[in-house]
C-alpha cells in the first residue's frame, strides 16, 4: 500500500516518496524539519492510512535506550519478597515491556514513532543500532531472545538539536521536510478550516509569510502556529482589513501571541514595521 497522505494530512510528493521508499527498504525513516512542520503528525496519519496501531516513544533528555526495550523492576520484586508475595518466583512479573518490544510482538505490523531523538544523550542512537538493524534483542533476566514478528514501520523525528552519529544515519532513510510554500499552505489550512473566508485567509497568509521573512527572529512562526492563529481570527471574527492596517499603533497583527513567542522577536518586528511606515 502506497502512502499518499490523508484527508487530514497534506504530504508533499517528496515526502510521499520518502515514506514509501523507507517502507520498501525496511529502514527507519529519519525526518527532520522546523518544529511545527508535521513530523510527529506524519506517523499518526501514516498509521491511520495503513489502518494499524501507532506506538509512540517520546524522547526526553533523561531517556535511555534500554527503556525502549524493557525495564526490570528490581525494587518491586525486593519489596514483594519481603512481604512474602508468591509473584517473586517468576521474574517475568517484573519485566516492563518498552515500545520496541511492544512493536516487535505486535500481531499486525505497527508504526513505531521515536519522537525527537536528538533530545537524548549523544550515545542514545548508537545504543539502538543493533535493535533497529537486526530487529531483535536479548533479555538477560529471562535469558530470552526477542525477535520481531515483522519489521515495524519506524518513524524517527529530529529537530536538529544535536548531530546524530554516522553509523546511525547509515541505517536510516532520510528526508527533510521543507517549509510549505504558499500554495501548499493553502491546502493545509483548508483541511482545518474549509469554510474560512477567502479574503481573511489571503491576508493572513501574507502577514504570516512577511513575519517569517523578518531577518533576526529567534523563532519563526510555524505551520501549527499559523493554524492556531487562524482559529483565533475566525473565533473573534477579525475582519481581513485589520491585518493590513496602516496605523502605526497596529504594527503587530491582532492576536500576535499565537505567532511570536518571545519579547525579542516582538520588539524587533515592531521596530521594523515602524521604520517601514515612516
Amino acid at each position: 500500500m502506497q502512502f499518499t497522505g490523508t484527508n487530514d494530512y497534506i504530504a508533499s510528493k517528496q515526502l510521499q516518496l520518502a515514506v514509501n521508499a523507507a517502507i520498501t527498504l525496511e529502514k527507519p525513516l529519519l525526518i527532520k524539519g522546523e518544529p511545527g512542520t508535521g513530523k510527529t503528525m506524519l506517523a499518526e496519519q501514516l498509521a491511520k492510512s495503513l489502518d494499524t496501531n501507532l506506538l509512540q516513544w517520546h524522547i526526553k533528555s533523561t531517556t535511555k535506550a534500554q527503556q525502549g526495550l524493557y525495564e526490570y523492576d528490581a525494587v518491586s520484586r525486593l519489596r514483594d519478597s519481603q512481604l512474602g508475595d508468591s509473584r517473586v518466583e517468576d521474574v517475568n512479573n517484573y519485566i516492563i515491556k518498552g515500545k520496541l518490544w511492544q512493536a516487535f510482538v505486535a500481531n499486525k505490523r505497527p508504526v513505531l514513532l521515536i519522537d525527537e531523538i536528538d533530545k537524548a544523550d549523544i550515545e542514545f542512537p548508537n545504543d539502538l543500532l543493533l535493535e533497529l538493524d537486526k530487529m531483535e534483542f536479548f533479555v538477560y533476566e529471562t535469558q530470552e531472545n526477542v525477535v520481531a514478528k515483522q519489521r515495524p514501520i519506524v518513524i524517527i523525528t529530529s529537530n536538529n538539536e544535536k548531530e546524530l552519529p554516522d553509523a546511525f544515519l547509515r541505517r536510516c532513510f532520510f528526508h527533510y521536510i521543507e517549509f510549505p510554500e504558499r500554495e501548499q499552505m493553502l491546502d493545509i489550512v483548508k483541511v482545518h478550516y474549509p469554510d474560512i473566508k477567502k479574503d481573511l485567509l489571503d491576508q493572513a497568509l501574507t502577514s504570516f509569510f512577511q513575519i517569517r521573512e523578518v531577518n533576526g527572529l529567534k523563532k519563526r512562526p510555524s505551520t501549527s502556529e499559523l493554524i492556531d492563529w487562524l482559529k483565533l481570527l475566525v473565533a473573534d471574527d477579525i475582519p481581513a482589513d485589520v491585518l493590513h492596517s496602516s496605523d502605526k499603533k497596529n504594527a503587530l497583527p491582532p492576536l500576535y501571541g499565537a505567532l511570536l513567542k518571545n519579547e525579542q522577536d516582538i520588539h524587533l518586528f515592531e521596530k521594523l514595521m515602524f521604520m517601514a511606515r515612516r
